[in-house]
């Protein structure tokens, strides 16, 4: 299920929705990228949020960057692979390769300062999974 600003993002903003079919040629043919994740706005309303925030974001570097939102069929498989553990999260890739993520809902200037600074940052592995963080402490 999707909600009206999340469709938005890509009637309004233009944002392509990514599967399986389309996902290497959109990360791979933008130098940087920035990848909605919002699994689903009921059972995670700040998706909301974050689809609203965004647009603003994508506007703040000024065509620096492409958006685009994940299909919720390749989720899992691509949470996996960045390494990521809550919903909604924006990965930010250069030339198909990670850069960083932000997770949750943050205030403007976090947004800001987080995504200038993984802007600016050399492509890595995504970090470990925090076990703590993923088994609530009882590993």
């Amino acid at each position: 299920m999707t909600s009206p600003l999340i469709t938005q993002l890509q009637t309004r903003h233009g944002y392509p929705l990514l599967d399986a079919d389309s996902y290497d040629h959109f990360v791979y043919g933008n130098e940087s990228v920035v990848l909605f994740f919002c699994n689903d706005p009921v059972q995670f309303p700040e998706s909301n949020d974050v689809a609203v925030i965004l647009p603003e974001l994508d506007k703040t570097f000024n065509g620096r960057l492409q958006a685009a939102v994940i299909e919720k069929s390749i989720e899992r498989e691509l949470q996996a692979r960045f390494r990521f553990t809550g919903w909604p999260s924006l990965v930010f890739l250069r030339n198909g390769e990670y850069l960083g993520v932000i997770t949750g809902v943050r205030n403007w200037r976090e947004y800001r300062q987080e995504a200038a600074g993984i802007l600016a940052s050399e492509p890595s592995e995504p970090p470990g999974f925090d076990l703590d963080k993923v088994c609530g402490g009882a590993h």
